[in-house]
């Protein structure tokens, strides 16, 4: 299986959200983009990505998952790999 482009990654990520009840954008570009990257566009490492970077961003208290966020939660779940 070919992995989702960024922008189908970018689209998989808002339609999780909205289906969560966010409407409007909780990961920055450049957070999209890392989550991306990392992931090789395969849906269960998005997830798995996403939902650290979530974790990250609340526990420094930010209202959004930026790069930082994601980057710390690409080398937790890298890590557990």
């Amino acid at each position: 299986m070919t992995g989702l482009t960024e922008s189908e990654t970018a689209e998989y990520i808002g339609h999780h959200l909205t289906q969560s009840g966010r409407d409007d954008p909780l990961f920055t570009e450049d957070a999209v983009a890392l989550v991306h990257e990392s992931s090789r566009g395969k849906p269960r490492s998005i997830n798995n990505i996403a939902k650290a970077a979530l974790v990250a961003s609340y526990s420094h208290g930010k209202k959004l998952v930026d790069e930082t966020a994601a980057r710390a939660a690409v080398s937790e779940v890298i890590a557990t790999d």
